[in-house]
């Protein structure tokens, strides 16, 4: 668990292949701040709209209100009283994202953000690891194997799309061991 550091701003990451209960952890953590009477603001990109357009939600159906959003700046500009911020698919805002979170941390916030930490080759997923290496706080949350039911930590893509982002839950993805994730044939 986390020590609190009250007065200071700070940066969480959650990170982790899909299906490990990574947004999960991101609304606990912001229910527990709501449950403090923190004021609290969340955020996903709007090209996740998988199951909800104002909703984080996650795979098991979790959810909490959340504002869905174009760019990274859109983050700094709606954030001026809130104590508490959180950001899923911190993925999907590009390297942009780093530099409004530190901004939103140096200003004494508390930023949780939660995303993948590699794709679906098994390469680490910009910007994630420029957001790990800033962060106070890293959790990295393994998913099941679909295969054998061992620890996973790897996204296997279950079609033969190459681009990078797919949007999609369990008819295009696995939670896969390192044992049994099968790396896509071709290079991007």
């Amino acid at each position: 668990m986390h020590h609190a550091q009250i007065g200071q701003g700070y940066i969480e990451v959650i990170c982790g292949s899909m299906f490990s209960g990574k947004t999960e952890e991101l609304i606990r953590r912001l229910r527990r701040a709501q449950i403090a009477k923190q004021k609290v603001a969340i955020f996903k990109p709007a090209i996740d709209d998988r199951y909800s357009a104002d909703h984080l939600v996650s795979h098991s159906e979790w959810k909490i209100p959340s504002v869905a959003v174009k760019n990274a700046s859109e983050i700094l500009e709606s954030t001026p009283d809130a104590d508490v911020l959180g950001i899923d698919e911190v993925q999907f805002f590009g390297r942009g994202i780093v530099k409004v979170i530190e901004e939103l941390a140096n200003s004494g916030k508390r930023v949780i953000v939660a995303g993948l930490d590699q794709d679906f080759r098994g390469v680490p997923y910009e910007p994630m690891p420029q957001i790990m290496a800033i962060a106070e706080y890293v959790d990295k949350i393994l998913a099941v194997c679909m295969v054998c039911g061992n620890p996973a930590n790897k996204t296997q893509r279950l079609t033969d799309q190459t681009e990078k982002v797919v949007i999609g839950a369990t008819e295009a993805y696995e939670a896969r061991c390192r044992k049994c994730y099968e790396p896509p044939a071709q290079e991007m």
